[in-house]
This record gives C-alpha cells, structure tokens and sequence, in this order.
C-alpha cells in the first residue's frame, strides 16, 4: 500500500468486463511530507475519494480480490481515505 493525492479523474465508456460503473482516480504518490513519491496511477475507488484528498492505495492481487473476482483487470484500488496521519518527523499530517 502507498500514500497518495488524488490529482484527477478518468472517464471511459467503454470499459472491461466487471468494471463497470467504477470511477477511476488518478493518483500521485507521496511521502509522509506529501511530497510527490513516483509515477502517478490510475486507481479504481468505490468508496467516494475526491480530487484534493489524500488515500490509501492497494496494489496488485489485493486490490483485484477488493472486486471478488481475479478476472477483473483492476492493478489498484483506493481502499481509504486519509483524515490524518501521526509520523514523527513529518509536516503534513492531514488529508
């Protein structure tokens, strides 16, 4: 999992099978201080993140089974959004 800030959205009408009325974000990851930390992804978000905020982001295998099922093409999901973090050291402890 990483931290990172939504920084846009995605649309597509035509879309894979089981996915399906799934807003996609993209999302630029973050260091504890909400410096950008890597390439941007796009993230699949069922639960209502939007532009601005800061989420948490699973990758890979666990983010596909977040869809009950292996077959659906999704490589991350946002499975939190951040109210506030506590990390000796950082600056940024709000989402």
């Amino acid at each position: 999992m990483f931290l990172g800030k939504v920084i846009g959205s995605v649309w597509a009408t035509q879309k894979e099978s089981g996915m399906e009325n799934l807003k996609l974000m993209v999302v630029q990851p973050v260091d504890w201080n909400g410096r950008e930390n890597g390439q941007t992804v796009i993230a699949a978000d069922r639960i209502g993140a939007g532009i601005g905020e800061q989420v948490i982001v699973s990758r890979g295998t666990p983010a596909r089974i977040l869809f009950g099922s292996n077959s659906v093409p999704i490589d991350a999901a946002i499975v939190g959004i951040v109210d506030s973090f506590e990390v000796p050291g950082a600056t940024e402890g709000e989402g």
